[in-house]
């Protein structure tokens, strides 16, 4: 089973909850005392650009947490905030039975889950294991299927909202899973999003992460040709994104994460592309799209046309920046 699961993961009645009541903000090292110490310890695997702030929420709601992240690094701050660092997946399995992941690529949680140091080795019976990546439905059905076979119980609950929300708390899940778990689920989900979606069986919080992210792609890439092409009708960008943001054409990249630089503040164009969602990550939610899409016979042409501009823009430089630094290249790219 382990190899068929590699094998996927290189080839690639809604319930609503929301949390209106936040906790007033503090810095990281004072939410670190408990208010709550009576709550177990729950496992973070995963302390990238989004797991990081998240792990942190977890932290200001009182959990207790057992880091682990495949680069030391990423958990100095935690360790030196007094929480507990171990070595491996298998470590956090064996001393906590609530874990949430949060990887890059379907491979990434593969090898969490069932490799050689992986949650499953020494996972424990009645554990609640809850994957926030985004990878394919199919992974995660299979990683389902291993981890019921352990006692355990898995869910899928990728994310949406980007680096800023993963901050204030504020990500919305998409869940999928057994329909019983979703409450356990939402009692560590509300701590890091205002948005708890229970969407169905296993995979399904996947199949809704894929969709959005794909017509994210599709609305970045015409708000970024759009802007382009204000600009060079001698239109003031700002002027413009007002104007587009007061009209039909507005959307969350035009008027919450704007492409074009000197538009917006605290948005990775005011930054040179630094930070937020990665190129890289966006073509491989892309190719997830794509696989699915191939696997159900759904005509997504905008999406497959996407998915190329996002490959090409990797292979020109652009994979360690943001995905709205599509515009940028298609400022520079004068031959379309």
């Amino acid at each position: 089973m382990a190899a068929s699961l590699r094998l996927l993961g290189a080839a690639s009645g809604l319930r609503y909850w929301s949390r209106r009541l936040r906790p007033a903000a503090g810095s990281f090292a004072a939410v670190c005392s408990r208010s709550m110490a009576s709550k177990t310890p729950v496992g973070f695997i995963g302390l990238g650009n989004m797991g990081n702030p998240m792990a942190k929420n977890l932290m200001k709601h009182g959990y207790p947490l057992i880091i682990y992240d495949v680069f030391p690094d990423a958990c100095k701050e935690f360790q030196d905030a007094g929480e507990q660092v171990v070595s491996s997946p298998a470590d956090v399995a064996e001393k906590a039975d609530r874990i949430i992941t949060m990887l890059p690529t379907s491979i990434n949680a593969i090898e969490a889950y069932s490799g050689a140091n992986g949650i499953l080795k020494k996972v424990k019976k009645g554990s609640l294991l809850i994957d926030s990546s985004t990878i394919d439905p199919a992974v995660s059905k299979e990683l389902a299927k291993e981890v019921e076979k352990m006692g355990a119980v898995f869910m899928d609950a990728p994310v949406s909202g980007g680096v800023g929300a993963a901050r204030s708390g504020n990500l919305t899940f998409m869940v999928g899973g057994v329909e019983d778990e979703f409450a356990a689920a939402q009692e560590l989900l509300g701590c890091m999003g205002s948005n708890v979606v229970y969407c169905g069986a296993v995979g399904t919080g996947q199949a809704a992460k894929i969709c959005n992210n794909m017509l994210l792609a599709i609305s970045m890439i015409g708000t970024a040709e759009t802007m382009n092409l204000g600009i060079r009708l001698g239109l003031d960008p700002k002027l413009l994104a007002k104007i587009l943001n007061m009209s039909s054409g507005r959307c969350w990249s035009s008027d919450t994460y704007n492409p074009v630089p000197g538009v917006m503040d605290g948005v990775p164009s005011a930054n040179n592309y630094q930070g937020g969602f990665g190129t890289t990550l966006m073509a491989k939610d892309l190719g997830l799209a794509q696989d699915s899409a191939t696997s159900t016979k759904t005509p997504i042409l905008l999406g497959s046309l996407a998915h190329q501009i996002y490959r090409m823009m990797c292979a020109k430089g652009y994979s360690k920046k943001d995905f709205s630094s599509v515009f940028q290249f298609l400022r520079e790219e004068e031959t379309f």
